[in-house]
């Protein structure tokens, strides 16, 4: 990160200076905290002394003093040679529950299962969608129907069912997306097509970019295929997350990623939606630098409030399709968690070379599932519509009830997806985590969305859930927090 960038993220950082506190305490405390919640990501390269105290105004002896300070406490460190590069302390991360999680019915009443040693389990571990039994019905019948014209085949087509393809070229179409059938592989949910695209085109030892924070599997996956991750953080404006161009741009100039992971609407954790501004600028960055992007456009379609602008991919067709952009879907997220079919978009040169990738190991996506999926595919526009209205509802609801009983937590409203992505006040993550699992709510921490440990000051919490559901997730967390010393908390229930 340049000293410039590094500058603007520690504006006002003598803001909270106590009188006779020294300059390059308060420099350090203010790093620090840009660490633990993410904002500088663990793992940069920060500029020299003498390039921060230039931009910051100061002399250079107060960064100094900063910069030692932080090496004593492990949140620097150097290397011979590359320079200084930031860090987090070693400590154990919290376990996170094991409890067995019965999940509650999205409509209507929901279900609570017990565990033997306490009270019933809430997930808000998991943030996905539940069935619409109607429709899923429906369509599943029509597929049992439709098997037979397919059995006289092999069943193996390593790019998907034709009509599949077809269908979702024409959906990819009409967001912006101009696809063709054979620009499309049909694959068994998003995550398998991630790993596809890291099996075809990165190798151990390669460098994948990618936000901080984050997907967890998309952080798994790195490590999976034993490359690295090479985080950005996201950054802010107008008051809300944000991507750093800038940032990214740097990172793609001196990191030479083999692939960059994105996430370009309603990103998951923060809930983010990427500027057409940004979106052509990001793709600018990649096609100068050579690096393939990878968007996860899994959400695109949960917005709450307005649509976005066009699929990212577009913008890469728009500067000519010199950078190469695979665009990832799936209907795990637009209909139902268990329907495990999703879709790659990518140039036909790139899927070819991931199927062939693929067939070594994986002949084909399941052709019942895909039947399903074709007879959804007719009814999505629907099924959509419907769980919009209904996360709506249940966004502003948990947000209403975290206002009351936990007032000390900040949540932002994001405009889609399935979370709220909470800032808790206090580094205190991991901690609730395991305070949570005693009142039977399972949490992912904070630092599940990241590298090296940051973001023990937030909490993502899903809206999935009924809304009886999320008022009792609230009040059990607030027992929990409160149980931590970290707040007191007002046990009040938003009806």
């Amino acid at each position: 990160m340049g000293a410039g960038g590094l500058a603007r993220l520690l504006t006002g950082w003598r803001d909270g200076t106590v009188r006779g506190e020294a300059g390059h305490t308060a420099l350090a405390a203010r790093i620090t905290s840009l660490l633990a919640d993410g904002r500088l990501a663990v793992g940069t390269r920060v500029p020299s002394e003498r390039e921060l105290a230039a931009a910051l105004g100061v002399g250079r002896g107060t960064v100094a003093a900063a910069y030692d300070r932080l090496r004593e406490s492990g949140h620097l460190h150097r290397r011979r040679g590359s320079g200084t590069w930031t860090a987090l302390p070693a400590t154990a991360p919290a376990a996170a529950s094991t409890a067995p999680v019965t999940p509650f019915a999205p409509m209507g009443d929901w279900v609570p299962g017990r565990r033997p040693d306490g009270p019933e389990v809430i997930d808000l571990a998991h943030a996905a969608p539940w069935a619409p039994m109607e429709a899923m019905a429906e369509a599943g019948a029509r597929a049992l129907a439709e098997l037979p014209t397919h059995l006289a085949g092999t069943g193996y087509d390593v790019l998907g069912l034709p009509a599949l393809r077809e269908g979702i070229a024409a959906r990819l179409s009409d967001q912006g997306l101009h696809t063709s059938p054979d620009e499309v592989m049909v694959t068994a949910g998003a995550q398998h097509a991630h790993a596809l695209v890291a099996r075809a085109l990165v190798r151990p030892g390669d460098r994948v970019l990618l936000e901080q924070p984050t997907y967890p599997g998309a952080i798994d996956l790195v490590r999976h295929v034993s490359a690295r991750p090479v985080p950005v953080a996201m950054g802010e404006r107008d008051g809300r997350p944000g991507w750093d161009v800038e940032a990214m741009a740097a990172a793609m100039r001196a990191g030479a990623p083999a692939l960059a992971y994105l996430v370009a609407d309603h990103q998951n954790p923060t809930g983010a939606v990427m500027s057409a501004e940004t979106r052509a600028a990001v793709v600018a960055a990649a096609g100068r630098h050579g690096v393939p992007i990878v968007v996860d456009d899994c959400l695109r379609e949960m917005w709450l409030d307005a649509p976005g602008p066009p699929p990212l991919g577009a913008y890469a067709a728009a500067a000519g399709g010199g950078t190469p952009v695979i665009t990832t879907g799936s209907l795990s997220k637009t209909v139902w968690g268990g329907l495990r079919i999703g879709w790659m978009r990518a140039p036909r040169t790139l899927l070819r070379r991931i199927a062939a990738a693929r067939s070594s190991d994986d002949i084909a996506t399941p052709v019942l599932e895909q039947l399903v999926a074709v007879n959804l595919l007719g009814r999505l526009d629907e099924i959509v519509a419907t769980s919009r209205r209904m996360y709506a509802h249940r966004r502003d609801h948990l947000r209403a009830a975290l206002a009351a009983a936990l007032p000390e937590w900040h949540a932002p409203s994001p405009s889609g997806g399935f979370s709220l992505w909470v800032d808790l006040g206090a580094p205190r993550s991991s901690a609730l985590v395991e305070a949570a699992a005693r009142h039977g709510v399972h949490l992912a921490a904070g630092p599940r969305f990241g590298t090296g440990g940051a973001f023990e000051q937030h909490l993502r919490l899903p809206y999935t859930l009924s809304t009886d559901a999320l008022d009792d997730a609230v009040a059990r967390l607030a027992d929990a927090w409160d149980a931590l010393g970290a707040g007191t908390a007002t046990l009040t229930t938003v009806v």
